[in-house]
């Protein structure tokens, strides 16, 4: 029994200790109360199901070799996997309702892992499998169903507050766009049209406007090489900005021209200031320094948020606005290990 006891009291002893830190790095006056959801390995764009009392992300653990789908009560307890263990996932997201949740998979096309992009070839790429598409299922990973049967790469989806509609990114028109859809699959209809990369959007808390980052060069070298390697399935994520526009697609207007890796956004509560992921004011821009910063519609009042000396991203607020939820590589146990974390709010 010993034997037993000892291990059990050191974890309790470890889980208070690691409870019990600050987490808070000096500057960082919008946050308190930072809680650690996750515990080594990669866990990221973890979203509050619209209850509040939820969230579904995406994590590599367990030694799997892809990432899967995976959701647990806002305290860090009860994880469930989602996902069916196929193929590598992505961008997960609640209904309203909070009965199922979407998520983007390459599983239709094959059940093992997709290759990882050869950065020795190609540079710093992202991939962008062509076997993703849109499948919903039960909180419990049962009955999953099709929502984008379209060739070519379907993800990035994430549902109105009012819970109509979706809003994803698609290459079915041979560039990377945003599209609305019914939250059925069906009245798909096309929001952008601008030559490179427009996604990772998210509707305004009355479902009125849609916060989205966009990359848009205009030297037409860049522009046929963003062609050829869309071609390939890859695209390269040097400089985004974000932009807003209309739940319909009108009125775009570009918010940040900060000349940097910018994504990840965010409505605050208010509706009228974004939250989002920058590398600005990292020194140096070919490390992973990214932190959270807080801008208006209008492209003033930019305020850098956190402060830490590596990754933080991936924010959302909770549908109350008191929690912001992030991922960030700050008390990682391993180099590069990114968690989830959990905050209070300050305004």
């Amino acid at each position: 029994m010993r034997s037993f006891i000892g291990p059990f009291l050191f974890v309790l002893f470890l889980a208070g200790f690691i409870a019990a830190q600050d987490l808070t790095v000096p500057g960082e006056k919008h946050l308190t109360n930072i809680k650690q959801l996750t515990f080594g390995g990669e866990n990221a764009e973890a979203y509050f199901s619209f209850d509040g009392k939820q969230l579904i992300f995406q994590s590599k653990r367990d030694g799997h070799p892809c990432d899967r789908i995976y959701r647990m009560n806002i305290d860090g307890t009860d994880v469930h996997q989602v996902s069916n263990g196929e193929g590598r996932t992505t961008c997960s997201y609640f209904f309203k309702d909070g009965k199922r949740v979407l998520y983007a998979s390459t599983h239709g096309g094959s059940r093992e892992c997709p290759p990882p992009p050869d950065f020795a070839k190609s540079g710093y790429v992202w991939a962008v499998y062509p076997d993703y598409d849109i499948y919903t299922a039960n909180l419990d990973g049962t009955d999953i169903r099709n929502l984008t049967h379209t060739p070519g790469y379907d993800a990035e989806g994430t549902v109105s507050p009012n819970g109509k509609k979706i809003v994803f990114t698609s290459d079915r028109d041979g560039d990377l766009e945003l599209y609305s859809m019914d939250t059925d699959g069906t009245h798909i209809k096309r929001l952008t049209n601008e030559p490179g990369y427009d996604g990772g959007a998210f509707y305004s808390p009355d479902s009125k406007w849609i916060v989205y980052r966009g990359s848009h060069p205009t030297d037409p070298k860049l522009v046929e090489r963003d062609k050829q390697l869309l071609k390939q399935g890859l695209i390269v994520p040097v400089t985004f900005e974000v932009w807003v526009m209309k739940a319909d697609g009108s009125g775009k207007h570009q918010v940040t021209k900060l000349n940097a890796a910018s994504f990840a956004p965010f409505f605050l509560p208010d509706g009228k200031r974004i939250i989002f992921c920058t590398n600005y004011f990292a020194t140096d821009k070919q490390k992973r320094n990214f932190d959270l910063a807080i801008i208006n519609v209008d492209g003033a009042g930019l305020e850098r948020v956190t402060y830490n000396e590596s990754f933080d991203g991936f924010p959302m607020f909770s549908p109350d606005g008191k929690k912001l939820v992030f991922a960030s590589n700050r008390n990682d146990a391993k180099a590069g290990d990114t968690n989830v974390f959990i905050a209070d709010w300050v305004k």
